[in-house]
């Protein structure tokens, strides 16, 4: 990100650069009107983003440690992070028509669970990365012990600092990772750039109803307690990126009120489990009913906004072209 990129973010706030870029007018116009003709608000002299100007303190963000990971395959299963797990996955990705042959970027890895299904069910190389340390590590660890160590790494990458990815791939995956990036534009210009011609780009993502979603306040709680920033945009944006980097749309589709049963049934199939931690020695037992309410909380804030319509969960199927010689 170049100086002037960062001199703009620090100017404008995330919810008036994403107001800016929906009704389309030029954010460094409106960050120069506010630094010569505008009295700064409150925070607008945080020198943050909507989501970090939300922020009280690191105490509220549910974040990840042993617990959480312990707590979160119990309910989702093994490897995964949230809904959706091993037949969704097997699902959603026959839009990508995988083969053996292929190879396969996975963003937002997490645990790694979809990653290592790919390649157990179709056969395809995957390297996935992981912005959170934490999930890259014990990914990783998850791999090794299922002997995927090389069909199915999962790898540390800040996303956010426009990564290079170590060699090209005829395919790529994205579960709910891509509204925790705040630079989506480079970070989808270096996916297309590594995915060879003709190639497939899935993703599954969290998507705002509009930019006036980023004022509601059960948004602004939800923004506040999750473990990594989130920057959402709406789904017409999310398109308009993905076009600019020379994608084109084959699937556009909400898919929120599947997401919404993926969630409650893992809830209720995870019931008895979760209980069960509760007969553990007691420290590690309040440890665990600790992370049980976190991971709760976490979800019916999610849960909640999606109910309400303030945020959606959208699938795309984009397609890179064959270069025309």
């Amino acid at each position: 990100m170049t100086q002037k990129d960062k001199s703009l973010k620090k100017a404008v706030p995330f919810k008036l650069r994403l107001r800016a870029w929906w009704e389309g007018y030029d954010v460094e116009d409106i960050a120069n009107r506010l630094n010569t003709t505008a009295p700064q608000s409150p925070e607008t002299n945080t020198g943050k983003s909507a989501p970090e100007a939300t922020r009280r303190d690191d105490s509220q963000r549910i974040l990840w440690d042993e617990a959480r990971v312990k707590i979160a395959q119990l309910v989702w299963g093994q490897g995964f992070c949230g809904p959706g797990g091993a037949e969704n996955v097997i699902a959603m990705s026959k839009l990508l028509a995988l083969t053996p042959k292929m190879s396969a970027l996975v963003l937002g890895a997490g645990l790694g669970g979809p990653a290592r299904v790919l390649a157990q069910e179709f056969g395809v190389w995957i390297t996935g990365y992981e912005s959170n340390d934490i999930l890259a590590k014990e990914g990783m660890k998850m791999s090794v012990g299922a002997g995927l160590e090389k069909k199915a790494p999962i790898l540390q990458c800040d996303l956010n600092d426009k990564p290079s990815f170590d060699r090209n791939f005829e395919r790529a995956f994205c579960k709910e990772a891509l509204f925790t990036v705040e630079n989506k534009k480079p970070l989808i210009q270096s996916v297309y750039k590594q995915l060879k011609d003709d190639s497939l780009f899935l993703i599954s993502d969290y998507v705002i109803k509009s930019p006036e979603s980023m004022t509601n306040p059960d948004v602004l709680d939800w923004l506040r307690h999750e473990p990594l920033d989130p920057f959402p945009v709406t789904s017409e944006m999310q398109v308009k990126l993905l076009e600019e980097a020379g994608f084109t749309i084959r699937v556009n589709e909400d898919t929120t009120e599947h997401y919404l049963e993926m969630v409650n049934e893992a809830w209720e199939t995870a019931t008895g489990a979760v209980e069960a931690l509760a007969t553990e020695e007691e420290e590690e037992a309040r440890s665990n009913m600790n992370a049980v309410l976190q991971e709760a909380e976490l979800w019916n804030r999610r849960t909640k906004i999606m109910r309400s319509g303030e945020l959606k969960v959208c699938r795309y199927l984009a397609h890179k072209a064959a270069t025309i010689k």
